[in-house]
């Protein structure tokens, strides 16, 4: 008799350890667009197992690619609703909330990752700011390869673009699709290829990882490593359940994400040389822009900076003017 009163109360005594380590664990969904095999996913990816690692399971994120929890331009939204803990956007995807998200869009205003990082961190305490009054934490942001132009057609300049179907993602690609005479066509990336395969876009500015990913060789004939803007995706997670973490939690996320950040960027860069090389091995020209395309992007470049500017206000000028200043 007293070997099973103290048999049940082992079990008795495990099962509530067990169910006091369920409670103690938190779970987060984390929402992206992005298909598992792209290199901001891998580097997602990889945030979630050091966070697993760091709370040693305390804290489980789920990450959910390819749309498969929210549709790209839903995610920041279910962020910050709380409906998905975590999520990534892209930034400049969402300029006309505020002209802060779409400063990295802007054509031409830098030229190589060395310069896209210092705009970065120029818009970086705005984006905070912005985000932190949208209820979210910005976690990590890291950037696309440039972003070039991809046609059926060969394109000497501008005014081969004319009457081009022309996707666009965002307020600056559809303002320089107006520019160049171009049918704007709102197109998300899971949608790309049914687009060019159905004839629904005939060209669009996106970034070599796109083009690679998303097999635009298959339908498109023409790359031209115009080097446009160097854009980033953002990711945030609801500052409620940040909050809601215990401080060594919260520690360990900061530091995994700060690691997320740094690791990305690089990837960046040699997924960009990869990326290009795939597109070549797939039988697209890959090739620089004439002078007179770069001319003609250029002067669209100005207007776009021009117009944005405006929009943007004190403080779009004070993360020009603290840009310029590190450059």
């Amino acid at each position: 008799m007293k070997r099973r009163i103290l048999c049940a109360t082992a079990v008795l005594a495990a099962t509530v350890g067990f169910a006091g380590t369920a409670l103690a664990q938190t779970k987060w969904d984390f929402a992206t667009a992005y298909p598992a095999v792209n290199f901001h996913s891998k580097n997602n990816e990889q945030f979630v197992k050091d966070v697993d690692a760091a709370t040693q399971g305390k804290l489980k994120v789920t990450p959910h690619f390819g749309a498969s929890l929210f549709k790209m331009p839903e995610i920041k939204r279910a962020v910050q609703t709380g409906n998905a803990q975590m999520g990534e956007f892209f930034l400049v995807s969402f300029q006309n909330e505020s002209q802060i998200f779409g400063v990295d869009g802007l054509p031409f205003l830098v030229s190589s990752y060395d310069e896209a990082y210092k705009l970065y961190q120029a818009q970086k305490p705005a984006l905070q700011k912005l985000l932190d009054k949208q209820g979210q934490v910005l976690l990590y942001s890291v950037a696309w390869p440039p972003q070039g132009i991809y046609t059926k057609k060969p394109v000497n300049s501008a005014a081969d673009l004319k009457g081009m179907k022309w996707r666009v993602y965002s307020p600056t690609t559809a303002r320089i699709g107006e520019l160049v005479g171009a049918q704007p066509v709102t197109i998300q990336e899971a949608e790309l290829s049914q687009a060019l395969a159905t004839g629904v876009i005939e060209g669009l500015i996106t970034s070599s990882a796109t083009g690679a990913d998303n097999k635009l060789y298959e339908n498109l004939k023409h790359y031209y490593n115009v080097q446009a803007w160097i854009p980033k995706n953002a990711v945030v997670v609801n500052k409620k359940a940040f909050n809601a973490l215990p401080k060594a939690e919260q520690d360990a996320v900061l530091k995994a994400a700060a690691a997320a950040e740094e690791r990305g960027w690089k990837e960046s860069r040699e997924v960009d040389a990869r990326s290009l090389a795939a597109l070549k091995a797939g039988g697209m020209s890959v090739e620089q822009p004439s002078a007179q395309l770069k001319a003609d992007l250029a002067k669209v470049g100005e207007t776009v900076l021009q117009e944005w500017t405006e929009k943007a206000g004190a403080d779009g000028k004070a993360v020009l003017d603290a840009y310029r200043a590190a450059k």
